[in-house]
């Protein structure tokens, strides 16, 4: 499954149209760990179909990163009706995901990083 890439010309105007859940993936190539969160996400999303996954290729955009303060990848941010909620720090394990997604969207929004 490919994730709708995002850049620092398109990221703030784009997530801020989209209705629902969006996350959005911090991510590069030889990441392994990436690789895994890339592939839970991919497996849950047949069971989500109302979550849209973007996807930032961290070492290709330094000003996102930077703005997002990534400073492990994967990075996973959550919004919600075009507004930022929340950073999930969670395992790449589905449940684990869909309880970090499920949490976070309880709160209300949160100021960007």
């Amino acid at each position: 499954m490919r994730f709708t890439p995002l850049t620092q010309f398109d990221f703030h105007h784009r997530l801020a149209e989209v209705p629902g859940t969006a996350l959005v993936l911090f991510t590069a190539p030889g990441c392994g760990a990436c690789r895994r969160m890339h592939t839970v996400l991919a497996a849950l999303a047949p069971h989500h179909p109302d979550w849209r996954v973007f996807e930032v290729d961290a070492g290709q955009d330094l000003a996102l990163t930077r703005e997002f303060e990534v400073f492990h990848l994967p990075g996973l941010f959550l919004y919600r009706n075009g507004h930022y909620h929340a950073a999930l720090e969670t395992e790449a394990v589905p449940a684990r995901v869909e309880a970090a997604v499920r949490l976070s969207s309880a709160r209300p929004s949160e100021e960007m990083p």
